[in-house]
């Protein structure tokens, strides 16, 4: 097997791009009114998985690396709940919202195997 080279190849920041180009597309059928509050809340919460993921990739530790994957995790969850929020508002619904929400657990149970099998 050929070790990983660089955070692009790391099929859980593959999928959190894929999360984040699907939010943006979620969050442009929102109310206009919305566009300083969730909107700007659910683009950055879903921008920042990816970058964590890759910030921490390049860190010096193990320890560190799993602290930024521990946010990117913290970041998928607020994205979680804010996409709830907005099915809830009825600004999204449940069809539409159900691939996110399918890879929102499909990207936490990849972080969450990332961070066990990092050394100690």
């Amino acid at each position: 097997m050929t070790p990983i080279s660089s955070h692009r190849e790391l099929f859980v920041w593959q999928k959190s791009m894929n999360l984040a180009e699907h939010i943006y597309g979620l969050v442009a059928r929102f109310p206009r009114h919305e566009q300083y509050a969730l909107i700007s809340q659910v683009s950055r919460a879903a921008v920042s998985v990816p970058a964590n993921i890759a910030e921490g990739y390049y860190r010096t530790t193990p320890r560190e690396y799993s602290r930024f994957l521990a946010i990117a995790q913290g970041s998928l969850m607020e994205l979680e709940t804010l996409l709830s929020l907005a099915n809830r508002f009825r600004y999204v619904d449940d069809a539409t919202a159900a691939p996110a929400f399918a890879l929102i657990t499909e990207i936490s149970k990849m972080l969450t195997s990332l961070r066990k099998n990092l050394p100690s």
